[in-house]
């Protein structure tokens, strides 16, 4: 049952994704960190006491999550095993996002495609925290290449690796981690202090996932016909060209398989941020590079399926 609950939620990721008018646990849990960071900014009034605020910050947040989440989870199973079943697809579901982020991909490349230069700024300032408004369309594909790449790792891969140790509680803890780095865990004025722990445990929890994501990005290269070879050596070459210890990891393994080059300077928050270069630029990046990296992601998010629900049945006390 545990390993149906995980297929039938993934194919329902596949299939329907995260229809906007649906409820999502991961909009209450951003209703929760933007609550308990108000009250803590009104306690905590310097770096020191932010930084200690922003621990108290992530206990509160994922220890709710991961209590709440067992606690709904046990009493559907005291009523019936189905309904037990039924709340773990549904939690399950909730936490991947490869369609949601294929989805918002796709935005971006038809307004490419069809629209005007304003509209592919505009759409692409919805998925990453980089200044949009100066963009060219080879830095907006660029941008949309990046953005699918690396989010494979926390939308797909992650989650799957934390529900195969931990059940939906930990998947759903995990999705906390995430969602607490994409709020606070910036290295800005603002968020530095309180966003500290956040942003050391999110590089903590993803370490495994992203280096298997440069695993199965190299597979799904080597079935969807690009350059396994190329995706396996840069993506080793390139794997700390990023201050993140973990974004390199799928970032160089896309640009390998795809023979492009990423990353660069690009402007946050009004700051310039210069980043180094990955891959090796054998010929310019096109617009159907975005539909290309959304193949390799869902493909290597299956291979992710497959790999964890395999471990899980050969090591059934993992979770």
């Amino acid at each position: 049952m545990t390993l149906l609950a995980w297929v039938v939620a993934w194919l329902l990721d596949y299939w329907l994704g995260d229809p906007h008018h649906w409820p999502h646990p991961v909009r209450w849990i951003g209703n929760l960190i933007s609550f308990t960071q108000r009250q803590i900014r009104r306690c905590c009034k310097n770096d020191r006491a932010l930084k200690i605020g922003g621990g108290v910050l992530w206990l509160v947040v994922v220890g709710s999550t991961w209590i709440v989440s067992w606690g709904i989870l046990h009493l559907a199973n005291m009523v019936s095993a189905w309904l037990g079943w039924l709340v773990e697809v549904w939690m399950i579901y909730t936490v991947l996002a490869a369609r949601c982020l294929s989805d918002a991909a796709l935005e971006v490349y038809r307004a490419l495609k069809d629209g005007t230069l304003e509209e592919s700024r505009e759409k692409l300032s919805w998925i990453v925290g980089r200044d949009t408004s100066q963009l060219e369309r080879p830095q907006i594909t660029r941008a949309v290449v990046e953005t699918v790449a690396e989010n494979s790792v926390d939308g797909v891969i992650a989650p799957l690796f934390f529900l195969m140790i931990g059940g939906a509680p930990l998947a759903l803890a995990y999705k906390a981690i995430n969602t607490l780095d994409s709020m606070v865990g910036y290295k800005t004025e603002k968020y530095r202090a309180i966003g500290y722990v956040s942003a050391r445990i999110d590089d903590l929890a993803n370490f495994i996932p992203a280096r298997l994501s440069w695993l199965l990005l190299t597979l799904a290269a080597f079935f969807l016909r690009a350059n396994p070879r190329q995706a396996l050596l840069i993506g080793w070459r390139d794997r700390y060209q990023h201050s993140s210890p973990n974004c390199a990891w799928p970032e160089a393994t896309v640009a390998g398989a795809l023979g492009i080059r990423l990353g660069g300077p690009n402007t946050y928050f009004g700051e310039r941020v210069e980043k180094p270069w990955m891959g090796d630029e054998q010929r310019g990046i096109a617009l159907d590079d975005i539909t290309r990296t959304i193949q390799l992601m869902m493909l290597a998010s299956l291979f992710a399926l497959l790999l964890f629900a395999a471990l899980r049945t050969l090591a059934p006390g993992i979770a």
